[in-house]
């Protein structure tokens, strides 16, 4: 089981990593703004206090540390993906790991953005108060999508 674990975790961490490189891809060629983590640590702050949704994360009470817990969640979120894959995957998937079930994955894990984050940021379910939600939704799959190259590109570096 330490062997699942450990993998999981560098796979989650690979991953994320992945997907962070490629908003600097977005950012540097295509004008993309980079992830604003701090408003995503707000909301990971103010879980404690049984708030998950809000109208508008920028009105609800800051916390000092919200960029940084922002990160850490931001990795920690990726980690436990990363852990769930592999557990669901087993030994045999990380012995031979194959794209489908990763980007399966990584495609069903844009739910909790879409269904949870983002309406506890108080931007609407998949992204609809957004100005351009299509827009949005598909920045969305797209990361997803490269999570899950991370996903399966890690699994193969460590087999």
């Amino acid at each position: 089981m330490f062997e699942l674990l450990w993998r999981g975790v560098a796979i989650g961490i690979g991953a994320t990593v992945l997907m962070d490189l490629w908003a600097l891809v977005l950012h540097k060629f295509f004008g993309q703004n980079l992830p604003n983590w701090a408003p995503v640590g707000r909301w990971f702050w103010h879980l404690q206090y049984g708030r998950v949704f809000h109208d508008d994360i920028a009105k609800a009470s800051p916390y000092d540390h919200e960029l940084a817990l922002g990160w850490i969640g931001h990795y920690v979120v990726g980690i436990l993906y990363g852990i769930i894959l592999v557990v669901f995957m087993g030994s045999s998937w990380l012995a031979n790991p194959t794209f489908l079930p990763a980007w399966i994955w990584g495609i069903v894990t844009v739910g909790a953005g879409w269904f949870l984050l983002q309406p506890g940021l108080g931007i609407g379910w998949a992204a609809s108060k957004t100005p351009n939600p299509n827009k949005a939704r598909l920045l969305n799959l797209m990361a997803h999508t490269v999570f899950a190259l991370g996903l399966w590109g890690t699994a193969l570096l460590i087999r």
